[in-house]
Parts: structure tokens; sequence; C-alpha cells
């Protein structure tokens, strides 16, 4: 390997050359599909009114 950082650390077991490959396909996997999803969060919607049939408290101002 020589002098580079190792990007990921096996802390057990002795994993063959398929296995890595397998675990690092889908950690690209993941962090590609959170690459697509990121970005601004879609604004809320207000709700001024909850509708006949929502619950209100008997002593509310209601």
């Amino acid at each position: 390997m020589g002098t580079e950082e190792a990007l990921i650390r096996v802390e057990r077991g002795r994993p063959d050359e398929a296995e890595l490959a397998a675990v690092v396909a889908v950690l690209l996997a993941l962090q590609a599909g959170a690459r697509q999803t990121a970005g601004p969060a879609p604004a809320a919607r207000l709700r001024w009114s909850r509708g006949p049939g929502a619950y209100t408290a008997p002593d509310s101002w209601r």
C-alpha cells in the first residue's frame, strides 16, 4: 500500500478482495444516492385551518 492513508479499516476478521469490493461498492452507491437527494429542504406548508374534523380542547379559544 505504500505511504497512502487507508480509507477503510477492518476491525475484525479477514475479508477477501471480493468482500472488500462489495462493501466499497455499497458505500459508493450510498454516497452517490445521498449526493443526488441533497439540496434545500422543501418548504413546509402552513396550515392555518385544521378543518372541521380536527380536535380542539374544550377550553380552547375556538
